[in-house]
């Protein structure tokens, strides 16, 4: 059992005639006459993130995903409740006056607010985001990539997971290691041109279980395939150059998830109208693909073709 099986078979039903959940099908619930957009996100200690002695090694990452959820949906967050199961190591002076820091800053940096929320005692520390966005302009689903639709993906995919490795002393980059540290624990996420996803794209969601994945919800919704070019990827400087070197495999890091970008699909007619829009907001935007007949999702690079399956496309939570 996993975490779509639990949704699918026993939480749909839950949420039959009403519509604005979108038969939780998608990553928000959206009130059309109210321009209402609703994220709920919880993170676990051992799970999300390794330990909470520290909110300088998760607590941005933690507020920059749950806000992921609404910019990829072309909408504006403006406030966010939170819910704190706190242990002991938590509930003293220092730390929570750390915590406090960190969510003003991210608070100015993203304009939104609290709201509200709960705390209570946890042996580990637990952290529930429900974040409150708006917008003049219907959301963009999942479900409305059409066949030969352009697949986009804003900024750079692969350096967080890097820095997730480096972490857990599974790789040394040596003098590279800072940077993809810094890229786990502070995804750079793509504000200024998710206000314009609603004028050019048919289907969005975040990456944040791993681009295989995310792009395989995307296409199971709207009943197609899509072939990737890996050659197409973007990756940053130092990923290149690792890669390069031989030091890592582009299939063992392009689809582990953590990079919090935008992977959307458009009509070839918009291409012109991303690349201005991509130079308007400073933002990286790649094509990488095409939504295809079918439900295959083919990754090619270079000479090789990697036909994945759902469980090594990203992460799952398993029960």
């Amino acid at each position: 059992m996993n975490e779509f099986l639990i949704i699918k078979n026993y939480l749909t039903k839950l949420s039959k005639n009403n519509l604005p959940a979108l038969n939780l099908q998608d990553d928000i619930y959206f009130n059309k006459e109210k321009k209402l957009g609703i994220s709920v996100d919880t993170y676990v200690e051992g799970v999300h993130f390794l330990n909470s002695s520290n909110p300088d090694l998760f607590l941005k990452k933690i507020v920059r995903s749950s806000l992921s959820d609404i910019y990829c949906k072309g909408l504006i967050p403006e406030s966010y409740f939170l819910s704190l199961a706190l242990n002991k190591i938590c509930a003293k002076k220092d730390w929570l006056n750390k915590f406090k820091n960190i969510l003003y800053s991210e608070q100015k940096k993203f304009k939104i607010s609290l709201s509200g929320g709960d705390t209570t005692f946890s042996s580990k520390l637990i952290i529930t985001f429900v974040v409150l966005g708006y917008s003049k302009k219907p959301p963009v689903l999942r479900n409305g990539c059409l066949l030969n639709d352009d697949v986009y993906v804003t900024g750079d995919i692969g350096d967080a997971f890097l820095g997730l490795e480096i972490i857990k002393k599974r790789k040394d980059f040596g003098k590279l290691n800072n940077f993809f540290k810094k890229k786990y624990y502070e995804p750079n996420i793509p504000v200024n041109f998710s206000k314009y996803l609603p004028n050019i794209a048919t289907s969005s969601i975040d990456i944040s279980d791993g681009l295989g994945q995310d792009l395989n919800h995307l296409c199971e919704q709207s009943k197609h395939g899509a072939n990737i070019n890996l050659s197409y990827l973007p990756l940053s400087a130092f990923c290149k150059k690792l890669l390069y070197e031989n030091k890592i495999k582009i299939d063992k890091f392009f689809s582990k998830g953590d990079d919090y970008q935008i992977l959307f699909t458009s009509n070839k007619r918009n291409r012109s109208k991303i690349d201005g829009i991509a130079k308007k907001t400073k933002t990286k935007v790649s094509r990488i693909g095409t939504i295809t007949k079918g439900n295959k999702l083919v990754f090619n690079y270079k000479t090789k073709k990697y036909n994945f399956n759902s469980s090594k496309m990203g992460y799952t939570h398993s029960f």
